[in-house]
């Protein structure tokens, strides 16, 4: 019986034994992911991304401009193709009828826009990305002055074309001052019975939309990312901070040789100097936060000020 007794106890203790070893090691692989989860870096990001995250973001401008299109004028527009093609169907009744519509929304559209002479009614980006280098560029000014100098300006013309980097926002917008009488003039027409020149009315309208453009030059766009990026891993890995600079450095100096800004050489010089000084920082006592600060601010305010209409 005590035999018995004494091997139950064994047992029972080994069992002990393990259940406490397998909550140990369970409690310390728990531990081991948490201190993994903890030490766990992020993946870094190469300039290139960066690059490409900041010029997706400048993209996004044209959404915010789209929310302000008219959508009356946009209808009315839109009415007034159908009023051209009704008349080529030879509809002249409906096309009458229609017409006072259009001419009724646009009267809509001038009560509410007294002092405004144009309404937005499209926009639309168009990206000029030719991924052009310092080298590539410099090698393209020096062809041009070539060719200007042989009386080649065509040539040269097409070359310059070549040397564009940027984001243009395209704006269509009705003129209020002219296409609502040009509405009453065509309707007048087509009351006399006068469809031809009704039409001609109409599609010379069609075709006055006055086209602004708003030109995001992408050198200053990739920069400025790049040295935002740089502020967020200059305490954690001075190599990657100190690449983004580089590049930052690069695309500015891009920026500057495609004329962007041309009239304000000094600001080009100013940031870069910023940028010197901060790597210069960055590899000494590394406490560059205020100076990364002064740096993005000028160069937001340089980059706004050239994003402008033409």
């Amino acid at each position: 019986m005590k035999n018995r007794l004494r091997i139950f106890t064994i047992v029972l203790l080994s069992m002990f034994l393990v259940a406490s070893g397998s909550n140990f090691t369970f409690a310390q692989d728990n531990q081991n992911k948490v201190k993994n989860s903890a030490t766990k870096v992020a993946p870094k990001k190469s300039s290139a991304q960066v690059s490409k995250g900041a010029v997706e973001k400048e993209k996004k401008r044209v959404e915010d401009i789209k929310k302000k299109l008219n959508e009356t004028a946009i209808k009315a527009v839109a009415q007034t193709w159908q009023v051209l093609k009704l008349l080529d169907n030879n509809e002249k009744d409906k096309a009458l009828e229609l017409l006072k519509k259009v001419i009724g929304e646009l009267e809509v559209v001038l009560a509410a826009n007294k002092d405004i002479s144009l309404i937005p009614i499209n926009a639309y980006n168009v990206i000029i990305d030719p991924k052009l280098s310092v080298d590539g560029i410099e090698k393209a000014i020096s062809e041009v002055k070539k060719m200007l100098n042989k009386g080649d300006i065509q040539g040269a013309r097409v070359l310059l074309n070549t040397l564009q980097c940027e984001i243009d926002i395209v704006i269509e917008n009705l003129p209020l001052a002219t296409y609502p009488d040009a509405m009453k003039l065509a309707s007048k027409y087509l009351i006399d019975g006068k469809v031809a020149e009704a039409k001609s009315v109409l599609s010379v309208a069609l075709n006055s939309m006055v086209i602004e453009t708003i030109v995001i030059p992408l050198p200053l766009v990739r920069a400025s990312g790049l040295i935002k990026e740089a502020s967020k891993v200059a305490k954690t890995d001075k190599e990657q901070a100190l690449k983004y600079l580089d590049d930052a450095e690069e695309q500015l100096r891009i920026a500057q040789l495609l004329g962007y800004g041309n009239t304000s050489p000094e600001v080009y010089e100013e940031l870069d100097k910023k940028i010197k000084d901060i790597k210069k920082e960055i590899k000494g006592k590394n406490k560059a936060e205020q100076m990364f600060e002064e740096l993005m601010k000028k160069l937001k305010e340089f980059k706004e000020k050239l994003i402008s209409k033409k």
